[in-house]
Order: structure tokens, then sequence, then C-alpha cells
């Protein structure tokens, strides 16, 4: 693992964070992994282990619609909110994974929210 203190920070944070939070098939955790330059989510059936569905922002589409990075965000958002919707599911937990609930990271769930997902 990395020794650079902001990434120890972080994961204790998701340790934290995933100790309390468990997703079902019914009400999956909405899963967020931030990296420079894109944005990943999963909603994750915890009780089997399976991703139920996922989007990024590498998806031809999401790609084709440039904008900066928070809006890229906000249409991750609502695009797993449709995938969840063709799935079944219209509630579930949100898992910031030990990232402030600001910028980005508030950008998927506000698109989440949109696109008809309960949190």
């Amino acid at each position: 693992m990395s020794q650079d203190p902001k990434v120890l920070r972080r994961q204790k944070l998701r340790w934290r964070i995933r100790a309390k939070l468990h997703g079902t098939a019914q009400k999956p955790r909405l899963s967020v992994f931030r990296s420079n330059s894109d944005i990943y989510v999963q909603l994750i059936d915890d009780n089997t282990g399976f991703t139920l569905a996922s989007c990024s922002s590498r998806e031809k589409d999401i790609v084709a619609l440039g904008g900066t990075k928070v809006e890229k965000s906000f249409a991750v958002g609502k695009t797993v909110a449709q995938k969840a919707k063709a799935a079944g599911i219209e509630n579930c937990i949100f898992d910031r994974g030990g990232y402030l609930y600001h910028g980005r990271v508030k950008s998927v769930a506000d698109g989440a929210r949109e696109g008809g997902l309960k949190f």
C-alpha cells in the first residue's frame, strides 16, 4: 500500500464508512471511485459480492458530451440511475468512498437523484 499520507487518510475514512454501509439486492450500495481524470460508479450487492450496474466517465456517450469533469460526473450519475431502473432498482445507499461530498462526488449523487434513484 502507498505510504502517501493523503492516500492513507482516505483509506482509513473509506474503511470507517464501509463498516457502517452494507448493500443488498433490493437496496445496493452506490460506490464512487474518483481518479484524477475520470469517475467510476457501481451498484454493488454486498451479500453476494456482485456488481448489479456500473458506469464511468470513459463510456463513449459520456465522452462525446464533452464539458467539465463535474458535468461528466452528473451524466455518469444519470446513466447509472437509468441502468438501475432497467434492473428494477429504485433505492440505494450512497458510498462516497472516503472522498469529501462536494464537487464531482456530489455531482454524481445529484445526477443519480435526478435519474430517479432514492438514497
